[in-house]
């Protein structure tokens, strides 16, 4: 049996992973002195509120060698895919690999540095799930994930730099930004690091639909089984303006929506919204 397994940072709903039968790896969210484990016991809207009273941003943390080891059963004849967020952004990676070498069960567990975060993880994890669901084994599985990993298309739009700012997670942002402190940056992923690729102006649908025309070409020649909308807590009208516009699209089978956990939230703050795919 092969068994999938993500950290908590590919965002995927409780319904899919249900349906798909994903194990989640918490990572950890450190309010100052206390620690939680991200969507165990703690909300990006309780990590918001934290935030905005203390003037910080929250800190994160990978899960431990130990915490990842009690989702592996060594002495079983399972195999195991293990993804994490990017190998540059956390030691989630790291330790999961510890982890199997401690376990001595190398022989049949796959870690998978998805060099991307949110459902651009996600992504990988349902693609997986569904091949192993179809009989194909771990090997061939891990070569298929292989040549779609650089053709997963992540990218995000920010209505408040604050968090990205004061976390360092994106490298370019003051160049690109400078005291304006009101322009809210495209940031994408690439080569497993958050990249700034453009600015948008105005207010709530207006930039957010920009953002969303501009991928209309990458969109339309997108792998159609599916995309992601994953936001921070957006305002519900300006979800479904996005999900209105790809469903006249008619290009995609499945619109799916996630809202970001603790963790990515705690980098991108609220209000930052996501459309996520996989190119042809």
């Amino acid at each position: 049996m092969i068994k999938v397994l993500a950290d908590s940072t590919c965002d995927l709903s409780p319904e899919l992973v249900k349906k798909y039968n994903i194990g989640i790896i918490p990572l950890y969210v450190r309010l100052g002195d206390e620690e939680y484990k991200d969507g165990i016991n703690i909300t990006p809207s309780e990590l918001y509120a934290w935030s905005d009273k203390h003037g910080e941003t929250p800190k994160t943390a990978a899960p431990s060698v130990e915490d990842i080891e009690k989702f592996l059963d060594k002495d079983s004849t399972d195999e195991y895919i293990i993804f994490t967020i990017s190998s540059s952004m956390s030691a989630s990676f790291n330790n999961a690999r510890l982890a199997t070498e401690d376990l001595g069960i190398e022989d049949r567990v796959h870690v998978i540095d998805s060099a991307n975060l949110s459902t651009g993880i996600g992504l990988q994890v349902l693609y997986a799930a569904e091949l192993a669901a179809s009989g194909m084994n771990a090997d061939d599985i891990v070569k298929e994930l292989d040549d779609i990993r650089d053709k997963v298309r992540a990218s995000f739009v920010i209505d408040t730099l604050v968090y990205l700012h004061r976390g360092g997670r994106c490298s370019g942002l003051a160049a690109l930004v400078g005291g304006a402190l009101k322009l809210h940056p495209r940031i994408a992923v690439s080569e497993g690091a958050m990249h700034p690729e453009k600015k948008y102006r105005g207010k709530d649908i207006r930039y957010v639909m920009d953002y969303v025309k501009d991928m209309e070409s990458d969109l339309l020649s997108a792998n159609k089984k599916r995309v992601f909308i994953t936001h921070s807590g957006c305002d519900r009208d300006i979800v479904e303006s996005v999900r209105d516009y790809l469903t006249n699209l008619n290009h995609f089978d499945e619109i799916l929506e996630t809202n970001a956990g603790a963790v990515v939230s705690s980098h991108c703050g609220p209000g930052t919204l996501g459309v996520l795919f996989i190119a042809e």
